[in-house]
């Protein structure tokens, strides 16, 4: 007697651009492989073309301090009296105090630190005839 067989057929693997795309989005391809060669050449055609067509908006960072040199001296115990440069201070014509106590706590952090309160500031000429920003301050 003969025992009967299934004729359930084995299923057909995937075949095609489909698979392919599928084998390549997982990364199935063993290394060494044709596949796999051509993945890491696209990699690195991407990481090395794409610069000079994308614009990735990447700038050069400003330097971190002041451009130009920051004059600093004691105030009798009370604090210290910074003079600025007008043009390393960014405020925006009109701005409030809010703004401008703001800028100019940003301008003189390098030489004070960032725990540093800003008592009162006025503009002043320096004898070179520079627009300059004198900052009363204290920690």
């Amino acid at each position: 007697m003969e025992a009967s067989r299934s004729t359930v057929a084995a299923p057909q693997a995937k075949s095609g651009p489909r698979k392919i795309f599928s084998n390549y989005f997982y990364w199935t391809y063993p290394r060494g492989s044709i596949h796999y060669d051509v993945m890491v050449t696209l990699i690195l055609v991407f990481i090395f073309v794409t610069p000079r067509f994308w614009d990735y908006g990447a700038k050069p960072s400003r330097p971190g301090g002041p451009l130009h040199p920051i004059e600093v001296i004691g105030n009798d115990g009370h604090g210290v009296i910074v003079t600025v440069e007008a043009v390393d201070v960014n405020i925006a014509p009109g701005a409030s105090e809010r703004e401008v106590r703001k800028a100019l706590v940003k301008a003189i952090e390098p030489v004070t630190g960032d725990a540093v309160f800003i008592d009162r500031w006025a503009t002043v000429r320096e004898p070179d005839g520079k627009l300059a920003w004198k900052v009363w301050a204290h920690r």
